[in-house]
């Protein structure tokens, strides 16, 4: 499960071009946090592989990696632009 859920984790920062913060205990756990997210919103269907319902898994895994790098970079700006305050 841990090899899928880090598959499915380094699979959506592939496919968005962005790198998951952690490595891969962050793709790990981009995964399995994607493929709950995948679940309630498209539900398990299609191939099920170690427990992941693989489509839904990478849809909500890329959703997921998109938010953080998207609040990452509003995190990122904001520092930047304190520090140039000073």
């Amino acid at each position: 499960m841990l090899i899928v859920g880090g598959i499915i984790g380094w699979l959506a920062g592939l496919l968005t071009g962005r790198d998951v913060p952690g490595g891969i205990i962050g793709n790990i756990i981009a995964g399995f946090i994607g493929s709950w997210l995948g679940g309630l919103i498209l539900g398990s269907w299609g191939s099920v592989i170690g427990g992941f319902a693989i489509i839904p898994a990478i849809i909500g895994s890329i959703i997921l990696v998109l938010i953080v790098s998207f609040i990452l970079r509003k995190m990122g700006h904001k520092k930047n632009h304190d520090h140039h305050a000073k």
